[in-house]
């Protein structure tokens, strides 16, 4: 055996083998095709593909009202986005012309979803016959809503980037699986992940996601270059993949490697550069409007400052609650780092923090800060958390939190939480502290593990061929 196997490894999983014969034997000789990379892939598939059946009822809801979506927790934000961003009429996201700009709202959306949308957008028209776009930019926008052919499209586009999607998850997937190559296993709770089924199709996070897989992948892997570039691409998708450079800072540091954090850090840079140029050069006025679409909205759904604003009736100012999330991720951010350069320097073999422990403590404490917290960015800790913490139990602590808010959202947004005598829903906000408390919860064993690394799986062993070791200090970086 080349590597932990789980059944010998986690109590949780431990205790289910025991339905089909108990653990792995010590002489057990593993099958020859069905690696763990592989049996990863097809529980991905699986669960991408039970993903698809459970939104599945919002392509049938012709004629249904909002809050059937709502009731049924199928809603994706694709198909409604396909008419009003242009992508119709294959406008291009960043487009300067007058006439575009009149009859269609900018992708909101960094340039990463942008282009994806734009490019996908336009398979759609090819598998739909290629559309006369000219005639449609002719006709009324309110006209495209009813008109079957864009109707049919709407139902393309989101299979479509299902597909993608679908690519995307088992490639993070492979990816997860290498970063520790004795515990490829860990990935197995992303592939099995409740989060990933309910949350994957909802929006374009998981763009995001594989970027961020593929970061850690190459840090594991020694590439700090290619670790920068795809940092750099992840924060031209979504913002949050900026946050790991934080983690490899201590790490550096802790290493006193500075050399590498500053060559990724160049990289990143230049590939956010370079991804969001045609953007930029082609509507720079469009470009801009990420920025200040985010740095106009208010508390928003999913976020401590949407229970605060509405529990105390305060009507906070988007600007306050701009000012007050930096000042506090700021402060959260130096925690972090203290945390970072100071746990794991006692004992006989001294560890460095890894940088998906890091991350996903930098990234949680952006999350609860943050004045929105739709339910796809669990995606955003997702890759994160099964490696910093590759243990069934917390896993499914954790992810029921995450599980539970994703039902009251959709109850909330449809009205079914609402008190009969009127007034705001007070068990949404219930949803919401229970999600947090789960992040917490998880963030709260991260420390724990990097202060006390006798309970952290991956330091604790390292499998080579015929015996175990310790783990060498310097290894245990990525």
């Amino acid at each position: 055996m080349t590597h932990v196997h789980p059944t010998r490894d986690d109590a949780v999983v431990t205790a289910l083998s025991e339905v089909v014969g108990g653990p792995m034997g010590e002489r057990a000789r593993p099958h020859r095709w069905w690696t763990p990379a592989r049996v990863l892939l097809l529980l991905t598939a699986v669960v991408f593909a039970a993903g698809l059946v459970q939104k599945a009822p919002c392509s049938l809801a012709q004629g249904r009202d909002q809050n059937w979506v709502y009731s049924h927790m199928c809603y994706t934000d694709l198909k409604p986005l396909y008419v009003p961003r242009g992508l119709a009429e294959h406008a291009w996201p960043y487009s300067d012309d007058a006439q575009t700009r009149a009859r269609y709202e900018v992708m909101e959306y960094p340039v990463g979803i942008a282009y994806w949308a734009w490019g996908t957008a336009w398979i759609t028209h090819g598998l739909n016959g290629s559309p006369d776009v000219a005639a449609r930019s002719k006709a009324p926008v309110s006209d495209l809503y009813g008109d079957p052919a864009v109707q049919d499209e709407e139902n393309i586009f989101l299979l479509v980037n299902a597909v993608g999607f679908a690519a995307l998850a088992l490639l993070s997937t492979w990816l997860l699986a290498g970063v520790n190559r004795s515990r490829p296993w860990d990935a197995a709770a992303f592939a099995l992940s409740p989060a990933l089924l309910l949350t994957g199709l909802i929006n374009w996070d998981l763009l995001a996601v594989v970027l961020v897989a593929g970061a850690l992948w190459a840090w594991s892997r020694d590439r700090p270059l290619l670790t920068g570039v795809l940092i750099g691409l992840g924060t031209a998708t979504k913002l949050y993949p900026l946050f790991l450079l934080g983690g490899l800072l201590v790490i550096c540091l802790r290493q006193r490697r500075l050399g590498r954090f500053v060559v990724a850090a160049l990289a990143s840079v230049a590939a956010w550069a370079v991804a969001n140029a045609p953007a930029y050069l082609s509507g720079a006025e469009q470009w801009k409007v990420f920025w200040s679409f985010n740095a106009q909205r208010p508390a928003d759904l999913g976020s401590l400052w949407l229970l605060v604003d509405q529990a105390g009736d305060l009507g906070i100012a988007a600007h306050t609650i701009n000012i007050w999330s930096w000042a506090l991720f700021g402060a959260w951010c130096v925690g972090v780092f203290v945390i970072g350069m100071t746990a794991g320097r006692s004992g006989a073999v001294p560890t460095v923090p890894r940088l998906a422990q890091l991350g996903y403590l930098v990234v949680v404490g952006f999350l609860l800060v943050n004045k929105v917290y739709s339910p796809q960015y669990v995606l955003w800790l997702l890759p994160l958390a099964v490696l910093a913490r590759p243990r069934w139990r917390d896993q499914i602590i954790w992810q029921a939190s995450e599980v539970f808010y994703f039902c009251t959202v959709w109850w909330y947004l449809g009205g079914y939480l609402a008190p009969a005598g009127g007034g705001d829903a007070g068990f949404y906000w219930v949803g919401i502290v229970v999600r947090v408390l789960g992040e917490l919860y998880l963030a709260a064993v991260i420390v724990r593990d990097l202060y006390r690394p006798s309970h952290d799986p991956v330091v604790l062993e390292r499998v080579e061929p015929g015996r175990v070791v310790e783990p060498h200090p310097m290894r245990i970086g990525g």
